[in-house]
């Protein structure tokens, strides 16, 4: 893949590739403890498509999803990793998706639910990560239940517990996490959603650049380069998207 001068220009303007990292999804991302810098499959990507485009990589760390939009959106970065999502993609192109990771209910032992189909009712309260995919997702599917809006991802789970809440949603993996770390929680079988996690270029970009990314993603699959960074990085649970 030899990046054309105008993409070079597009993707990197200032001569560095400006990625935007949330460390909210830790399936995508984490923060080394010692060091501080970030490391998962997000930050390996972002890597090896500067290393392609004959440029430093440069992170903007962010907690939240809707943070990364935003970073893309006002350009202040250049790449980004985010769920797919029709409220997104107004302004973001996005590729075709490199992972599909499991959305799940976590709820009480003594909860009387027992499906993800039951949770749609009124009186049920819902705690989600605010401007997360399963924000945008369940504001448009659930028609009775109530959502409340945690600050981000991370801190679903303790609003669900603070608050009282029937119902926390989130990653599948961080949720199991959760369940196995505090007691008395369990997950609702199977999973309410599948989120395609792409990458994704701002559409002022331009067509090009937006087609080298979406290029770059298909050999990246194709290669196991994702599914090497999942085995190094110890993600299980997620699976590889097919190619585009």
């Amino acid at each position: 893949m030899i990046a054309h001068p105008s993409v070079l220009s597009s993707l990197a303007p200032n001569g560095r590739l400006r990625a935007v990292i949330n460390l909210g999804n830790p399936i995508l991302a984490r923060r080394d403890a010692g060091s501080g810098l970030p490391f998962g499959v997000s930050v390996d990507l972002a890597s090896e498509l500067a290393r392609r485009l004959s440029v430093e990589a440069e992170f903007l760390l962010v907690e939240k999803a809707a943070d990364s939009v935003a970073a893309v959106n006002e350009g202040r970065a250049d790449v980004g990793f985010f769920a797919v999502d029709p409220a997104r993609g107004a302004e973001i192109a996005f590729t075709a998706p490199y992972l599909l990771i499991e959305g799940a209910y976590l709820v009480r032992d003594e909860s009387p639910l027992q499906a993800n189909e039951e949770v749609d009712r009124a009186g049920l309260r819902v705690a989600v990560g605010k401007g997360s995919a399963y924000d945008l997702f369940l504001s448009r599917e659930l028609k009775a239940a109530e959502i409340v809006r945690a600050p981000s991802s991370p801190d679903v789970v303790p609003a669900f517990l603070e608050q009282g809440l029937e119902v926390a949603a989130g990653v599948k993996q961080q949720l199991e996490m959760d369940a196995a770390r505090l007691p008395g929680l369990r997950l609702l079988p199977g999973r309410f959603m599948v989120i395609r996690q792409a990458m994704g270029t701002a559409k002022a970009a331009g067509q090009q650049a937006a087609d080298h990314v979406a290029a770059f993603v298909e050999a990246m699959k194709a290669s196991d380069f994702v599914a090497q960074a999942l085995q190094r990085h110890g993600i299980d649970g997620v699976t590889v998207a097919p190619a585009a």
